[in-house]
């Protein structure tokens, strides 16, 4: 079975060019989610060039400038309208109100746009503007997990996917609801500015930097936190990255069963153990790619992967390209330099 495209082309053409994401937009409907709304705004919209991160010429624009009914009682100000999508590097619709409502106006726009080769990302409930423009026909998506049966009833050529935070599939970002959001727009920074990028806007969001798309929707404790029964564990693993980690030597620093940890990890991660610790590792090792000049056989042990060669493997496997490759578009320009010479 062909890997999810989420894991496969991460280094298109042209994301030579480090800063290839500049400019972003938002279309506003009536009924838009202001949190979800408030997401891409905080991602997208605040330069944070003074303790390095990105700055996006972002805007958010409608059909109709003006106000903007939204949910919960308020209306918005939207001063701008379609045409600041129309060379924007990504189109982004919120999740808004009634689905089946949506100005043809709009449906072009995002389909120009994906037709372009600019991004095009929904959160929430916005696939569904995304599904009646037909750019969800043949892709990998998803919705909220109360709406991805209506979504699949109305659009049957999309593949969506229930369970995920997010897919990606051909320029195409779909996310669940609310926080999803977040990891999604942390994933397409990640994915065309770097890892160091993300952290940055994520540090100061105070949010996790990454989240996998895979990982489930729904589980009973969202996101491991600093008081989370296994929180203890989870910074041991991060410390210890280099170490051999198991299940069995997890559970008993957890003080539990095998069968009991594993159940526990699942229910307040969302994955396994192993998922757990390769994603780290793997996190672990573009920050060194990114940041250091160290050679990729070292890089490879520090991650935890062995070597260079266990290394080369795992990026294939998750990202679709090579260390070398990934430290060439991403590495600061010092550290670049120095790995090259």
């Amino acid at each position: 079975m062909a890997r999810p495209s989420m894991f496969v082309d991460f280094l298109p053409p042209s994301c030579h060019d480090a800063w290839m994401l500049r400019s972003v937009t938002a279309i506003v409907l009536p009924g838009v989610a202001p949190f979800e709304l408030g997401v891409v705004c905080e991602i997208f919209g605040i330069d944070r060039s003074d303790t390095g991160g990105p700055a996006f010429d972002f805007s958010v624009c409608t059909p109709s400038p003006g106000l903007v009914p939204a949910k919960t009682g308020l209306s918005i100000l939207v001063e701008q309208d379609l045409s600041r999508a129309d060379d924007a590097d990504l189109v982004v619709v919120p999740a808004y109100g009634d689905d089946r409502d949506v100005p043809d106006v709009v449906l072009q726009a995002v389909r120009d746009a994906e037709a372009r080769g600019a991004w095009v990302m929904s959160v929430c409930s916005g696939a569904f503007a995304l599904g009646r423009a037909g750019l969800l026909d043949g892709r990998r998506c998803t919705t909220h997990w109360m709406y991805t049966d209506r979504l699949a009833e109305q659009f049957p050529l999309a593949e969506v996917d229930p369970a995920v935070l997010y897919a990606e599939d051909r320029r195409v970002v779909t996310s669940a609801g609310t926080a999803a959001g977040i990891d999604a727009g942390l994933h397409l920074v990640r994915r065309e500015l770097g890892a160091a990028a993300a952290a940055a806007i994520a540090r100061r969001m105070v949010v996790p930097p990454h989240r996998d798309g895979g990982q489930a929707q729904y589980i009973d404790t969202p996101i491991p936190c600093g008081d989370g029964e296994l929180a203890p564990v989870l910074t041991w693993i991060v410390e210890h990255l280099e170490e051999e980690i198991t299940v069995p030597s997890l559970a008993r620093r957890a003080r539990m069963s095998e069968r009991t940890f594993a159940r526990r990890f699942r229910a307040e991660t969302g994955t396994t153990p192993a998922g757990w610790t390769a994603r780290q590792r793997l996190l672990r090792a573009q920050e060194l790619l990114e940041g250091t000049d160290l050679p990729i056989e070292e890089v490879g042990r520090r991650a935890g992967f062995g070597g260079a060669a266990g290394l080369r493997h795992h990026f294939a496997r998750s990202i679709g390209t090579s260390p070398l490759a990934y430290r060439r578009a991403f590495a600061a320009p010092a550290t670049s330099a120095a790995a090259l010479s």
